[in-house]
């Protein structure tokens, strides 16, 4: 746990995650300076629970104010590339919320935005920080199954299905489609695990509850590696009650194989939701992190490159889902 006096922490947004980011940083000990939305009754709402807090319509508050170090960007998903240029630009650090962008184009603005004002800038990946999952990427790194070959990897999750998830989020115009909004966790996760760049995505989709759904609740990705490995993905937001979790990972290399259930946690599907310990305080060891990175004292486990490769897969799932057939990463770079 950070120790040492924490960087001013501003979280641009005042949907349900930034409210996540708010309380994950508290917990984490992070002096909370600014909370930005649109909505005044929002962002005051969400100021009133921590000491110090102060909300504001006006983006230009947040970044003008020295106290404030790292900048925590939420929000729509079409928000993201100004709001986190913008940032950089005062001379914030940065930890965008994915998706970071709608295109590898505006990514890189990004990027180079982040490099010119040399800031710290990556983007949030909660599920390196779940316990299971970072024992399993320790084991991968000390060389305990050899080579990563095959990954597989199921993911039920209730959400707000169907009929209440928002507007924006079905609206492939503002969100890029499920694949491209959601899509990205998994897809960073096999980059991390398996040490290799995509090259080939083919996606299926399906509509769990009613083929009215203007956007599948359910996917599943096959995904080729540069280094020859492997990725199968399943993800499904059709569990019927919110909160409810149900993951799989099984990871095969040369010299052996790792797997996880979170039906190891002993808190079987269907009962009423509660913390899993493999993913349990996950946003709080990522604010924790984040507050490190911040304050210079060490370097994004997320890199660029990495999340700049989970991007180009998500796209190309989206488009391999919308257009029926698979995709070459290769295609979505000439979009560049």
């Amino acid at each position: 746990m950070t120790s040492e006096p924490s960087a001013g922490v501003a979280v641009l947004g005042t949907g349900d995650i930034a409210r996540e980011h708010v309380r994950a940083f508290r917990r984490a000990g992070a002096a909370l300076t600014w909370v930005f939305g649109t909505d005044a009754g929002r962002a005051a709402d969400l100021a009133a629970g921590s000491a110090g807090m102060r909300p504001s319509t006006s983006l230009q508050d947040p970044l003008m104010d020295e106290a404030t170090v790292g900048v925590v960007v939420c929000g729509r998903s079409a928000t993201h590339r100004d709001r986190t240029i913008a940032a950089l630009e005062a001379g914030k650090h940065v930890l965008v919320e994915k998706p970071p962008a709608g295109s590898l184009a505006d990514f890189d603005r990004m990027v180079a935005a982040a490099h010119t004002a040399q800031r710290s800038l990556f983007v949030g990946q909660t599920v390196r920080f779940q316990p299971a999952v970072a024992a399993m990427a320790a084991r991968v790194e000390a060389g305990a199954i050899g080579i990563p070959r095959v990954l597989h990897m199921s993911w039920y999750i209730g959400h707000v299905w169907p009929g209440a998830w928002r507007s924006w989020q079905l609206d492939p115009e503002t969100s890029g489609g499920h694949i491209a909004h959601n899509g990205m966790h998994p897809l960073d996760l096999a980059i991390w695990l398996l040490r290799g760049t995509p090259v080939r995505v083919f996606a299926r989709g399906w509509c769990t509850h009613a083929a009215q759904m203007p956007t599948p609740d359910s996917f599943h990705l096959t995904v080729e590696f540069d280094n020859g490995a492997l990725a199968l993905i399943e993800v499904s937001y059709a569990l019927a009650r919110r909160g409810d979790v149900l993951r799989r990972t099984v990871l095969i290399g040369t010299d052996g194989s790792l797997r996880h259930h979170t039906d190891d946690d002993d808190i079987p599907s269907g009962t009423e939701p509660a913390d899993r310990a493999s993913v349990a305080d996950a946003l709080v060891h990522e604010a924790r992190h984040a507050m490190d990175v911040f304050a210079g004292r060490t370097e994004p486990i997320i890199t660029l490159a990495q999340s700049r490769a989970a991007l180009a897969a998500a796209l190309a799932g989206q488009r391999s889902l919308d257009l029926g057939r698979p995709i070459e990463i290769a295609e979505v770079e000439k979009d560049v």
